[in-house]
């Protein structure tokens, strides 16, 4: 009995190792990464026409508020379906501000960000 206990605690200790050191390498790591590249002080800028070429499932750019925005890896994500697809390659900023979006799509959308529409 004694030694089940022992490997029970063992392995209860050996995973909050596991997760403490994940977190670690997640916040931690990141932040010296980020601190390390080089920053582009100016974003990218695109044309309308080039934002338009990346309107399918597997290539999709959004344009919202004139910010590009690549949400490709979100696309099978999307809580809506392929709603998010009916603007893709265009202006999405009437839908994305529609009814159906909670306030923390706002947060989210900024880690899809790719840089500015050119006029």
């Amino acid at each position: 009995m004694i030694g089940v206990i022992g490997l029970l605690l063992g392995f209860l200790v050996s995973a909050l190792f596991l997760i403490q050191g994940k977190r670690r390498s997640s916040n931690g790591g990141g932040q010296a990464k980020k601190q390390s590249e080089p920053k582009d002080l100016k974003p990218k800028s695109y044309s309308k026409s080039e934002v338009a070429e990346h309107n399918k499932r597997d290539d999709c750019w959004i344009i919202i508020k004139d910010k590009v925005y690549d949400v490709t890896s979100y696309v099978e994500e999307h809580p809506g379906g392929d709603a998010i697809l009916d603007h893709a390659g265009d202006d999405s900023t009437v839908g994305f501000f529609g009814p159906q979006h909670a306030t923390r799509v706002f947060d989210m959308i900024e880690d899809f960000y790719i840089g500015q529409l050119r006029e």
